[in-house]
């Protein structure tokens, strides 16, 4: 068996780029979420509202796919959103098989008291950058994103 433990010395976590990114992710996402908790939203619940009043995505198949969940985790979203009164779920016409959301006038409210919350939070942290370094890191992060799945299991 080949001795790989001079390996794993060479390897330093806080050196590496990989972990950089993890922890500044987590860290704004910690930021995000606690922001949001003060709405009654969770993460997930704010991507849905964005998907249906924003982007105007009304089937639930179209807003898994558009947060980059599956199916299974938008629908579980969706009966808790409902059952808050911030969506409504309906029949399609003509395939009454397939299902539309719409965003109640509560919910709507409840995003337009959310969205400066995510709008802070990306100043606090695009602040820190100078010129035209958020420009430079959208793109960064699409080239790093480019050629994988989108599809999150645990969001």
């Amino acid at each position: 068996m080949p001795d790989t433990s001079g390996m794993a010395m060479s390897y330093r976590l806080h050196s590496s780029i990989m972990y950089q990114l993890t922890l500044t992710s987590r860290i704004q996402e910690r930021r995000l979420e606690e922001g949001l908790r003060r709405h009654g939203l969770t993460r997930l619940t704010w991507c849905v509202l964005l998907a249906v009043q924003v982007e105007g995505l009304t089937q639930p198949s179209e807003i898994a796919q558009f947060i980059g969940i599956d199916r299974t985790a938008t629908s579980r979203a969706l009966r808790h959103m409902e059952a808050k009164g911030w969506v409504a779920r309906h029949a399609g016409e003509g395939d009454r098989r397939t299902t539309r959301v719409a965003v109640t006038p509560e919910g709507a409210a409840l995003l337009d008291r959310a969205v400066p919350v995510a709008e802070d939070n990306a100043r606090h942290f695009l602040s820190k950058l100078e010129g035209q370094g958020p420009e430079a890191l959208q793109q960064l992060l699409a080239e790093l994103r480019q050629g994988e799945a989108h599809n999150l299991v645990h969001f």
